[in-house]
């Protein structure tokens, strides 16, 4: 298998990054189009609420209206998640669910170990650590979230570079039990982003040292393509149910 990478750095909206996200999932499962893995970014900055959350529980609404930040619904599980556009890339993978990638468990240590990968050639000493997320010292640095359809899997996350941690830690809200559980007592204590371990470092070339981490965490080469008309139109169907309230507010 030859995975194909497509970069969208420039970035786009919460609603149609979501709806493309979408669009790979459903022809993957099709087989119209071959496994992918997308680097992407935000643009404006915004926030994704876990599949399964209680919005009222999961994001302070006050703060994203007030500061007119985006906000929607993902179709993946996971917690609630605030994407800087300058200071976080995501990815998104589509895969055939095949082999290892049968246990869930499995395949998400398998598809994270890309950006452990990454990151230790950064010289960062990342690890992950079950279910979904990889840290540095301790502290949370990248969270995952998947979906299956058809025998395929969707999965994306997201990477820290210079995030603002104050924005973050004033979108989001977090169950106190789950906080302490990790020993924390807020968000920011929670996190930690790549530009404190490393310094600056460009978009450009983390795209880059992530795409060289899944490579191997996949054991596949891989090759840089751009979006089909068929997937942008794919995209376009879908982009209206992430602006639709009843989707954004289902729970």
């Amino acid at each position: 298998m030859k995975l194909r990478v497509v970069l969208d750095l420039e970035g786009r909206d919460v609603y149609w990054q979501m709806a493309i996200d979408e669009a790979l999932l459903t022809l993957r499962s099709r087989g119209e189009i071959p496994s992918t893995l997308r680097l992407y970014r935000f643009k404006p900055s915004a926030v994704t609420i876990g599949y399964f959350q209680k919005i009222s529980e999961a994001v302070n609404l006050e703060f994203l209206r007030e500061r007119g930040i985006q906000f929607t619904r993902r179709i993946t599980g996971g917690g609630s998640v605030y994407h800087d556009t300058n200071g976080e890339i995501t990815y998104s993978i589509v895969l055939p669910v095949e082999g290892v990638l049968t246990d869930v468990l499995e395949s998400y240590r398998i598809i994270c170990s890309g950006l452990v990968y990454a990151l230790r050639k950064l010289g960062v000493p990342a690890e992950f650590v079950p279910v979904n997320d990889v840290v540095v010292y301790g502290r949370k640095i990248s969270g995952s979230a998947q979906t299956r359809r058809a025998g395929f899997l969707l999965q994306h996350g997201t990477l820290m570079y210079a995030t603002d941690l104050d924005t973050l830690e004033r979108a989001l809200l977090a169950p106190r039990e789950k906080l302490e559980s990790k020993g924390v007592r807020s968000i920011r204590e929670r996190v930690v982003v790549l530009r404190d371990i490393v310094g600056d470092i460009s978009v450009e070339e983390l795209a880059k040292t992530l795409v060289e981490g899944f490579s191997r965490a996949l054991i596949t080469d891989v090759y840089y393509d751009e979006l089909t008309e068929r997937e942008r139109r794919a995209a376009g169907e879908l982009v209206e149910k992430y602006r639709d309230p009843s989707w954004i507010f289902k729970r």
